[in-house]
């Protein structure tokens, strides 16, 4: 699995040992994660036989992952070089053939519609470092950009097949680019291509660039571009400033705004986007401009954070995903599930079909200021409204609550130790209503062997 990158991670391996690689065995880090998750997706208003699942129904699982990282460091000289490698699995718990959805959420399908027993995957990534840049090539890549976030909402992670390269070599900047060719999906031992929501076809080709510009040490400006070809292009511009107020309390501006429009063979198709769901003016083509603002005001533990985010009318925001790719017996292969850059992707839905304003507050609250450290608890609310029907005729409005408590153990043998509980409740209207519940219980753990 991924032998290119992985030959190439055991090529630098052994040059590593015969080339006096003091730092590269010395600045090693090594780690096993342990993540254990119930997750309950009850679909209120739909009641449908098990023929139908996946559209609906109270989906209910159960799993364990297991997540072990090596990262070396590097081999001494002028150009430095390393590697990293990544092992995966995948193991189903519970939730048999009448509550796991034929689907790609969590748990890839078997041939007879429930969950796998288990899944896993290795990756690996070759690494280079020179003065204050780093280029790393491989399997095992998960940026985390305003262009492109990986997704980590589920058992395993979702990384990606490519080459990317970071460099500070100026005071204050930051440079990023890249160029991605497959993905490895959250609940998938196999790669697929890059696609966008709805599409029936795949890209090759995701290519990136970006600057992290640090004004003043409160303030940071971002410019990003990517490209999937024959898809879309897209450009981000982002502003940040914390104004400290006194030394537990501060007030937090984030700004963002996306401008995305066509590129080759998007259009009515294959290669089309089906703005999620909602209207395009420009059937099958991205078309979109996407203004977001937040505000966070934060005092000793509390913080309360208001915004607000608009969608154009033109057509959805896009962003980059997996095709829902199945095998040979038609079982999907896990690839489904993507994150991106706006304030709206939340627990259930993300707020992002054509013409979508969305008003959005969360108030959270960390109790090691009332003496209980690790203990952080909070509640967020979001309204979206004059959403564009599919037909073009007419609005409707949504709205999410979402809450979460979570707790990490700060000493002692099991420190470190971390549980998670979120509750998502989702209201839709429009021609195709839906009424969502969500559940999720987390509990993490991560042993550090070097």
């Amino acid at each position: 699995m991924y032998k290119s990158s992985l030959a190439v991670a055991v090529a630098l391996g052994v040059f590593a040992q015969t080339a006096g690689a003091a730092g590269f065995v010395e600045d090693s880090k090594l780690s096993l994660s342990s993540r254990t998750m119930y997750f309950n997706d009850d679909n209120r208003e739909i009641n449908l036989p098990d023929s139908a699942r996946g559209r609906g129904g109270d989906n209910r699982e159960v799993g364990q992952g297991f997540k072990l990282d090596y990262l070396s460091g590097f081999t001494e000289g002028t150009v430095g070089f390393g590697v990293d490698v990544q092992a995966l699995w995948g193991i189903h718990l519970d939730g048999g053939r009448g509550k796991h959805p034929n689907s790609s959420t969590f748990f890839p399908s078997d041939t007879d519609g429930s969950a796998v027993s288990q899944w896993a995957r290795i990756g690996g990534n070759a690494k280079a470092r020179f003065s204050k840049t780093e280029a790393h090539f491989g399997s095992a890549l998960a940026p985390n950009l305003p262009i492109l976030v990986s997704n980590d909402g589920r058992l395993l992670p979702q990384t990606f097949e490519g080459g990317t390269i970071q460099s500070k070599e100026i005071d204050n900047l930051t440079i990023n680019a890249g160029q991605l060719t497959h993905a490895m999906g959250r609940a998938s031992s196999n790669r697929t291509g890059l696609s966008v929501n709805g599409a029936t076809a795949d890209s090759n080709k995701f290519i990136y660039g970006g600057l992290d510009y640090k004004l003043t040490p409160d303030l940071t400006l971002q410019y990003y571009y990517s490209n999937l070809k024959d898809f879309y292009k897209q450009h981000f511009l982002g502003a940040t400033h914390v104004f400290k107020i006194s030394d537990d309390q501060s007030f937090k501006t984030d700004l963002r705004y996306f401008d995305s429009s066509s590129d080759g063979k998007n259009g009515p198709g294959e290669y089309s986007f089906n703005n999620n769901g909602g209207y395009r003016k420009n059937n099958g083509e991205v078309d979109n401009k996407t203004w977001s603002a937040m505000f966070t005001y934060t005092l000793g533990g509390h913080a309360l954070m208001l915004g607000h985010q608009q969608v154009s009318d033109d057509g959805g925001f896009v962003w980059l995903n997996q095709g829902s790719v199945t095998d040979g017996n038609d079982r999907p292969e896990g690839a489904g599930g993507a994150s991106f850059y706006l304030f709206t992707d939340s627990m259930i839905n993300q707020f992002a079909r054509a013409g979508t304003n969305t008003t959005f507050g969360q108030y959270s609250y960390d109790f090691a200021q009332a003496g209980v450290p690790g203990l952080k608890a909070s509640v967020a609310y979001l309204r979206g409204t004059d959403i564009r029907n599919f037909s073009g005729n007419g609005t409707y409005h949504e709205w999410e609550r979402d809450a979460r408590i979570d707790y990490v153990i700060q000493e002692g043998t099991l420190k470190g130790l971390g549980a998670s509980l979120r509750h998502g409740i989702y209201r839709g209207e429009g021609e195709a209503p839906v009424d969502k519940d969500q559940t999720r219980f987390i509990v993490n753990y991560t042993y550090n062997f070097l």
